[in-house]
């Protein structure tokens, strides 16, 4: 096989509709389509369409990956939900970086490495697509992933601040622990910016959680509504899904000393 490509989508706030589906027959006619998702691989070709133009239109997570290495992740966000600043400030690079497309926010992460065990790439997207709920719930320790990425590949000068490290990186949950490995992020890496994290604190209560709901649009609700029920997290107990209501819990600590822009040394 000279080359072999596979690409991923998922839907998860809204189904497809009937003419979403026909719409995405027209781009192939291999691919498995459902009314959550797109699914093909190519040996002898390539998509006949813009993929990232697909998420932004139909889908909410696509995952890439090619026999030559690389492999990309996208996430998107709704950006009434979403604190885009907050976002964009944290990953300002090329191997993870966020960017706003009309409602939307998508954050991007993708590297290229060698990997001498094959990969059809159909098992990731299950293990990586609840990242998205987690992100929009305040959970942000994959966009501080997404910047020791950055750092790993030399993307940063000397003079570059290293963003605050969240709270949990020394209790990564399994989404988290597939990011890194689908990236091939530095587990060293992680393990010195973990030292440097704070534990995570406790989720909010019933009357924390219920007092919060309360100053939520209905459209907020109901996003947030599906997002849990679509990939519960916390053995199915409600989580609040706004980036910039719920960030006590993944608080953010200062940088490990020295760390700074500049990579510790590892050895």
């Amino acid at each position: 096989m000279s080359e072999y490509q596979y690409y991923d989508f998922r839907a998860i706030d809204r189904a497809l509709t009937k003419a979403d589906m026909a719409e995405l027959r027209s781009v192939s006619t291999r691919a498995v389509i459902t009314s959550t998702s797109f699914t093909n691989h190519y040996e002898w070709g390539d998509l006949k369409a813009d993929p990232l133009k697909l998420l932004e239109k139909y889908f909410d997570t696509f995952l890439y990956v090619a026999n030559w290495g690389t492999r990309e992740l996208c996430l998107r966000l709704p950006l009434e939900l979403a604190d885009y600043k907050m976002l964009r400030a944290m990953l300002a690079g090329e191997a993870a970086q966020v960017r706003k497309s009309g409602n939307s926010v998508i954050v991007a992460f993708e590297n290229q490495f060698e990997d001498d065990d094959w990969d059809d790439g159909t098992g990731w997207m299950g293990s990586l697509m609840s990242l998205r709920s987690d992100l929009l719930r305040g959970d942000l320790r994959c966009l501080y992933l997404g910047w020791l990425l950055c750092a790993q590949n030399e993307e940063f000068g000397e003079d570059e601040q290293e963003p605050a490290v969240p709270a949990g990186l020394g209790e990564l949950s399994a989404p988290l622990h597939s990011l890194i490995e689908f990236l091939g992020i530095n587990e060293d890496l992680v393990e010195v910016a973990a030292s440097a994290s704070a534990p995570l604190n406790a989720s909010p209560d019933r009357e924390e959680l219920a007092a919060w709901i309360q100053t939520c649009s209905k459209r907020k609700r109901t996003i947030c509504w599906l997002s849990q029920s679509r990939n519960p997290v916390n053995g199915g107990r409600t989580n609040c899904c706004d980036v910039s209501s719920n960030r006590k819990r993944y608080a953010l600590c200062p940088s490990p000393t020295g760390f700074g822009g500049t990579l510790p040394v590892i050895s």
